[in-house]
């Protein structure tokens, strides 16, 4: 039943659409064994092969992980919970409108699957299979490392419940195993350009710190109070009071988890909650502060918590309010039908953010994009995305002198940039300045040898370059480099 009523809530993803990162499966290799979360992107590659580019497979797929996690679930609660706080956390957890994210955003079935992962772990470690589990978590960080923090939640069961000493071993191998999975995660995060975490995220590490007290707050309000759900929250690095406000609120809720801990009542799954948390909230900084998605594998704890706090509470009372998860979360899902109509609610929930708008702005006809991205300026006019965006929607207009000045513009708030670069030097090859244009390609090249776009062009003037080693270009891409 619970399977069905996720269905209803989230099956409207089957009609939706790629969104962000999920462009980026169609440009680069999706084979990457040697690199982070290898596992997911496995599942991209066989989408890849059994599909093609049709979004509806590669979302089915995300929508048959949360069904398997939900039957997972409640396998898992059984063994702890009572029946009616399993049938409330798992309820819970199938329809809530956060996991809305990780079903209908392609790119976020990472979450999805680690879940999944850690969640067979737990129905190993139930059945005292505890290097079996041991063998679930690897897997899980092989589809992605946020859950490294899984090993210190099975470790809290043991103080709270078992304290058998033969589960000790199978706990240190996978701290060791979170260990690994960190330092490597951390290393390539701090050499990736554009990882958006790590050395690359746009915040440091303190400020992402200060930020994810409000953060996880906010996370908590909406777990109990389901409204203001989107692609692209509206949050700041709060001023240092309000941050130290915000992580003494979370403790002192915590000291008060602490006196209903032992033996798996609400406090241990609330407390269970925020340490699945952390590993996304707290230290390693990213440049996204928030993010729905990060919140999937955490509401496996907090919807425990649920169940055990609602259990005694009349069904005719919680009818109303399951109804009301399942009916919030189909409607998020029809917002996460189209790109258009995903980020007109981006804009309207983060006027002042500028992202949305340029989203919004390459979602619709050109002259609206147009309207979008003049509006834009009045919040960051000084940031060169905005004519860089201008630009391509010339460009496809067929106005090249306009892109051309749109562009120049673009490079001159950002000179050092190798895609401006390119893109002015577009705009010159569409008014036939061949010559211009190439060196301008030839710069941009300078700049970063792995600008893909740059090199095409090159190739397209019959201007012949050497392909370094270092660069990751996908099978695509190199056919297209080599003239296939």
């Amino acid at each position: 039943m619970l399977a069905l009523a996720a269905i209803v809530a989230f099956g409207g993803c089957l009609w939706g659409s790629f969104h962000l990162d999920d462009y980026s499966l169609f440009s680069t290799d999706l084979w990457r064994p040697l690199d982070t979360r290898p596992l997911t992107y496995l599942t991209f590659w066989i989408n890849a092969k059994l599909g093609g580019n049709d979004p509806a497979g590669y979302l089915a797929v995300n929508l048959l992980l949360h069904l398997i996690a939900i039957v997972l679930l409640w396998d898992t609660l059984s063994r702890w919970l009572p029946p009616a706080a399993v049938l409330i956390g798992t309820a819970i957890f199938a329809v809530h409108p956060f996991q809305a994210e990780p079903v209908n955003y392609v790119f976020a079935r990472s979450s999805a699957l680690a879940t999944v992962l850690c969640l067979a772990a737990l129905a190993s470690w139930n059945r005292d299979r505890r290097w079996w589990a041991a063998a679930w978590f690897a897997l899980a960080l092989l589809a992605k490392e946020e859950c490294v923090a899984f090993p210190a939640f099975v470790l809290l069961l043991h103080v709270s419940v078992s304290h058998d000493r033969k589960e000790l071993k199978p706990i240190a191998a996978m701290l060791a195993l979170s260990l690994a999975a960190g330092v490597r995660v951390l290393l390539a995060a701090n050499v990736t350009p554009g990882s958006g975490s790590g050395a690359q995220a746009a915040v440091s590490s303190q400020s992402y710190l200060a930020a994810q007290g409000v953060v996880i707050l906010r996370y908590l309000r909406m777990l109990v109070f389901p409204w203001g759900f989107t692609i692209d929250p509206s949050m700041a690095i709060p001023p240092v009071w309000l941050a130290a406000l915000a992580w003494l609120g979370i403790a002192a809720l915590a000291a008060l988890a602490a006196f209903r801990f032992t033996n798996a009542r609400a406090g241990f799954w609330f407390i269970a909650g925020l340490v699945l948390l952390l590993p996304s909230s707290s230290i390693f900084p990213a440049t996204d502060l928030a993010a729905d998605r990060r919140m999937y594998l955490p509401t496996i704890a907090f919807a425990a918590c649920a169940g055990l706090l609602l259990q005694r509470v009349r069904p005719i009372f919680l009818a109303p309010l399951f109804l009301l998860l399942l009916g919030l979360s189909f409607v998020r899902t029809s917002t996460w039908r189209t790109e258009e109509s995903l980020w007109t609610d981006a804009v309207e929930k983060a006027p002042e953010k500028l992202r949305p708008k340029i989203h919004l702005a390459r979602a619709v006809d050109p002259q609206r994009g147009l309207e979008i991205l003049e509006r834009a300026k009045q919040n960051a006019p000084g940031d060169p995305r905005i004519p860089a965006d201008e630009g391509r929607i010339y460009l496809k207009m067929g106005r090249s002198g306009d892109a051309l000045v749109e562009f120049g513009r673009a490079l001159a708030l950002d000179p050092r940039n190798p895609e401006a670069l390119n893109n002015r030097g577009a705009a010159l090859l569409a008014l036939d300045q061949r010559e211009a244009a190439r060196q301008d390609f030839e710069r941009a090249l300078a700049m970063d040898p792995c600008e893909f776009n740059a090199r095409s062009n090159l190739q397209h003037l019959g201007v012949s370059t050497p392909l370094p080693v270092t660069c990751k270009f996908s099978r695509e891409q190199m056919e297209a480099l080599r003239g296939r």
